[in-house]
């Protein structure tokens, strides 16, 4: 995969908030304004190039280079799903057409080594495409599992399925089973939903609604190549052949069952604890936002804290953990007030201020 870019110099320029727009008291946040803008720092981007030692390391790196045999790209998005495959959760990939949404949850899939399924959304998608159904054979009715019965399950343009569709996720996203004609039935070990859409086009697409992407622990966003990485894609096509096959296995179930009980482990303090359930009720307070970030979300920015410390190589997570995933982990959460949307609220801008505003911890010596 190509080197990180250098953070967009647009996002710096909000790097020092006010402090009262994120409902904190005046004077408690302003302190920390500059230390939350230097973690912010910490560019995720600069973060993701890092590579931990230990096993989680070892993961990480062989996850990478398989990947990087057929996407182009920062290794950002990869590390958030590789976060989110360690802290059991689910993601959410969303940006316009033809950025390799698709080719990267398929690529990380096949790294893994794992079950994968695939479905597409489409207006005519019943929940039984999904779930599956029983048919009538040989006299008898047999149940005949549907594509959400695997380990990592791709659904692709999710806001194309209708709401009904995407209720039948709702289950098995949270529960690790679906019911179907009064059976519950679980699903395999690991489980891990990508699911991938298109936030620019609104005909024929139907709006996820909250309590689904509360379901999903990152929301990631892939934006354009550079020059450099748009030509490397277009010369990966010299070779015949799709260079998703260029992709093999490098993760086993095992590992990854053993990865996510060591992501569970890493300590938190109580101080980056009282940090993070901080941030999740100062969306609560923001006045731009009608509804914040729930109970869910203070439990998400805590796992995701730990996958991404322990993919750093760290037994311990800091506050500079919790500030980088949040804004993967929290704006897909916030629902915005209309009339301040419609003023150029933004729910990044928020998490932003909230980020610049709430007191950070100061580490121990």
């Amino acid at each position: 995969m190509r080197e990180m870019r250098e953070a967009n110099p647009a996002e710096a320029a909000h790097a020092h908030p006010d402090p009262a727009a994120a409902g904190v008291p005046e004077g408690v946040g302003a302190p920390h304004a500059a230390a939350a803008g230097h973690a912010g720092a910490e560019d995720a981007r600069e973060a993701a190039g890092r590579e931990g030692r230990g096993p989680a390391g070892d993961f990480w790196g062989r996850l990478r280079d398989a990947v990087g045999e057929a996407v182009v790209g920062e290794e950002l998005p990869l590390r958030l799903l590789a976060t989110a495959l360690l802290a059991e959760g689910h993601a959410l990939i969303e940006d316009v057409p033809g950025v390799g949404k698709t080719l990267l949850a398929h690529a990380f899939a096949r790294a893994l080594g794992l079950d994968f399924g695939r479905v597409q959304g489409t207006p005519d998608l019943l929940p039984t495409d999904v779930t599956g159904s029983s048919i009538l054979d040989a006299g008898s009715l047999r149940f005949v599992p549907g594509p959400v019965f695997t380990n990592v399950l791709l659904v692709d343009e999710i806001n194309r399925a209708t709401p009904r569709t995407q209720s039948a996720l709702l289950e098995a996203m949270q529960e690790r089973q679906v019911s179907i004609e009064g059976l519950t039935r679980p699903l395999p070990d690991p489980f891990l939903v990508l699911a991938t859409q298109n936030p620019i086009e609104l005909e024929g697409t139907f709006a996820l609604p909250e309590a689904q992407l509360d379901r999903f622990l990152v929301r990631i966003r892939l934006g354009y190549p550079d020059e450099a990485g748009e030509r490397s894609i277009a010369r990966r096509y010299r070779v015949p052949g799709d260079p998703i096959e260029r992709v093999r296995p490098v993760v086993g179930a095992g590992e990854i069952a053993a990865l996510r009980v060591a992501a569970r482990a890493v300590t938190v303090s109580d101080e980056v604890e009282r940090y993070l359930v901080a941030l999740a009720r100062a969306t609560r307070r923001h006045p731009d936002v009608q509804l914040g970030a729930s109970p869910r979300a203070s439990v998400a920015l805590y796992r995701a804290a730990q996958a991404w410390a322990l993919l750093a190589g760290r037994a311990f997570a800091l506050p500079d953990d919790v500030q980088t995933v949040a804004p993967y982990v929290l704006a897909h959460r916030l629902l915005l007030d209309v009339d301040r949307q419609l003023r150029g609220a933004s729910v990044d801008r928020i998490v932003e201020q909230v980020l610049g505003s709430v007191p950070v911890p100061l580490e121990r010596g």
